[in-house]
């Protein structure tokens, strides 16, 4: 079943009742079952959840995102015990072999490299060389093949003059918006599989307790920067409002390709998660990662 994300950006109080969220503001008070709920972003300080209402929420692992005073996603709550075998699981991961780790990163940039190519060229309408980037990424990434790409990815991205940037000026506070949307959608595919948001294949600072959502994320990453590309041409405003956050929580439903099938990004997430975790027993070799794009 597709969940439903909320976002919430003036001040109510959330409580639960009869498996229900009540929402209840100044102006109204409305019902959700809390079942049916995939992400909740609270975008206030002033907004109440109760704690039987957060426990709910993580019992049907929900992802409640909080957001900072700049009004981007700074947290999130999610359930670590999702999973029947938790623990197998935890321990086929931590006990991965260097070789695999290397091979899975090897892969994920790859598709990382395909996907940015097929995505420049639908917004350039000219050629590059792409696929001879993504063809000549080794074991681990370990000629940094995803940074030369990203050099000439973002050059060529936006008609304005533009540098990547964490905390840069528009148009990366859009992207930096929808890059933690999907970072909080993969962590909770992973957690939903069982898996260890902590332990990365690639990216291990001890400060980082997402690790692996940053690395499953990557391949995913264009589908941000095309709705970014998408809201730029078609809105002025430079400052993320109700209504851009809106449009970029939208990724969440936007439609991905696997071989026999297709499915919402949120839905895909998790198949890919799942593939991930058999990767960890050896019943894979690969990732499940979908199509970008038909």
């Amino acid at each position: 079943m597709l969940k439903k994300t909320i976002l919430l950006e003036n001040k109510a109080s959330l409580t639960a009742k009869n498996l229900q969220l009540v929402i209840k503001s100044e102006i109204r008070e409305s019902s959700i079952p809390i079942e049916d709920i995939g992400f909740l972003v609270l975008d206030n300080p002033e907004i109440y959840l109760s704690i039987p209402a957060m426990n709910l929420l993580i019992e049907n692992n929900t992802s409640v995102i909080v957001c900072n005073s700049n009004h981007l996603p700074n947290g999130m709550f999610l359930n670590l015990n999702s999973h029947h075998i938790q623990q197998e699981i935890f321990k086929n991961q931590i006990n991965a072999s260097i070789p695999l780790k290397k091979q899975l990163w090897q892969q994920t940039i790859v598709d990382k490299i395909t996907n940015q190519g097929i995505l420049l060229e639908k917004i350039t309408g000219t050629k590059n060389s792409f696929d001879f980037l993504a063809s000549k990424v080794l074991s681990g990434d370990s000629s940094n093949m995803e940074g030369v790409a990203a050099s000439q990815y973002w050059k060529s991205f936006f008609e304005i003059k533009f540098k990547r940037e964490r905390f840069g000026d528009y148009p990366n506070n859009f992207l930096n918006y929808g890059y933690a949307i999907l970072r909080a959608a993969t962590a909770r595919a992973l957690s939903g599989s069982g898996l260890l948001n902590t332990l990365g294949i690639h990216h291990k600072s001890k400060y980082n307790a997402f690790a692996l959502a940053d690395d499953i994320m990557e391949p995913f990453r264009p589908i941000v920067d095309e709705k970014v590309y998408e809201l730029m041409r078609n809105y002025d405003e430079q400052e993320l409002n109700t209504l851009l956050k809106s449009e970029l929580l939208q990724i969440l439903t936007r439609t991905v390709y696997f071989k026999e099938e297709k499915s919402p990004l949120m839905v895909a997430l998790q198949k890919t998660a799942s593939s991930l975790q058999q990767c960890y027993t050896g019943d894979r070799k690969k990732i499940k990662y979908p199509k970008l794009w038909n």
